[in-house]
């Protein structure tokens, strides 16, 4: 062997795991999680668990793979600002902690919930990875995301014909909700758990409480369909948990057929 030879780096793979139903877990995502040598898992609270990690250990046998969680501060991020402190110490601890096993040649699978293109940890993470070296590779493996999971449980679909869609977390203002709901079609927010109230008063200005449907745990043990959002107030409701509103209801054909 030429002990010149540098080691062979490991491969990073960012898993989408889907919406938590291990059965809406995919094929290649399975595999990445089997193949891997080190899971490194986001979780919400620096107290609890991943829900990622949850989710890959009801598909694949982890028993035997090392595996890290790294809190990833539920703080909102604004793109174009300065972010905080506790949220980039955040990401800078998972770079790290990937880093240090792809340096000793071990593939690493990050799990996220969801897809990782959608409002996800996990380009967060690539982001931080890419400035401390540029040249890194990785894969980014698709998953269904918790929205077509709610869509398909509550027979709404997200868009169909000439509708016009949108996805936003509720945690955004109330002006850029309300605009969003007046002009688009169909409409996802997400992340709605902590300001419900709010919504739904936005709803109610909007004239649109009526075209809402929320779904809590959608798939999960404790799933919960609120066809009036209000019924969900005053209730402890699950961070996964899912606003749809659309405007046009399902009459496909205006015309009478001849």
């Amino acid at each position: 062997m030429n002990h010149a030879e540098t080691k062979r780096s490991g491969r990073l793979n960012l898993v989408g795991i889907g919406p938590g139903d291990p059965e809406l877990v995919t094929l290649k995502a399975i595999r990445i999680l089997e193949d891997a040598d080190a899971i490194v898992a986001p979780m919400a609270s620096a107290r609890g668990t991943s829900n990622a990690l949850e989710t890959a250990r009801s598909v694949v046998d982890l028993s035997e793979k090392e595996m890290v969680q790294v809190h990833f501060p539920m703080k909102k991020v604004h793109l174009s600002e300065k972010k905080h402190q506790d949220v980039r110490a955040g990401w800078d601890k998972a770079a790290e902690q990937v880093m240090k096993r792809l340096s000793q040649g071990m593939n690493v699978a990050f799990p996220t919930i969801g897809d990782p293109s959608l409002y996800s940890t996990a380009y967060y993470l690539l982001a931080t990875l890419k400035q401390k070296n540029p040249d890194l590779e990785a894969r980014i493996i698709p998953g269904i995301s918790a929205m077509s999971s709610c869509s398909c449980l509550v027979h709404s679909p997200l868009a169909l014909g000439d509708d016009l869609f949108c996805v936003i977390p509720a945690t955004f203002d109330d002006q850029r909700i309300e605009e969003a709901l007046l002009r688009f079609d169909s409409i996802t927010l997400m992340k709605v758990h902590s300001c419900l109230a709010r919504i739904v008063a936005i709803l109610e200005r909007t004239g649109l409480l009526e075209k809402a449907i929320l779904v809590e745990r959608c798939g999960l043990q404790g799933e919960r369909i609120f066809p009036d959002v209000r019924d969900a107030l005053n209730q402890k409701i699950h961070y996964f948990s899912t606003i749809l509103v659309r405007k046009r209801g399902l009459e496909i054909l205006q015309e009478r057929i001849p």
